[in-house]
């Protein structure tokens, strides 16, 4: 019988995948992002730019990054 990453025996196990990036493949991300908000007339404000700085430089993830601007705007 062959084991499941998901399940052992009956018994349910967590798995976890981790995503790694380079700083030029974020740096790439980033400018997409801010040429699409360009393109449908947005703006990205200093904060959001100094945010995206500590993403491209590995400091803070896509996570954190998304969750900052939620926060900085309000959003649930």
């Amino acid at each position: 019988m062959g084991e499941d990453a998901r399940e052992r025996e009956g018994r349910d196990v967590a798995t976890s995948t981790v995503t790694t990036t380079t700083e030029a493949e974020r740096e790439r991300r980033v400018a997409e992002g801010i040429h699409s908000g360009e393109m449908e007339g947005l703006h990205v404000s200093e904060a959001g730019q100094a945010d995206a700085g500590e993403y491209i430089a590995g400091r803070i993830d896509s996570d954190e990054l998304v969750a900052r601007a939620r926060a900085r705007y309000g959003i649930a």
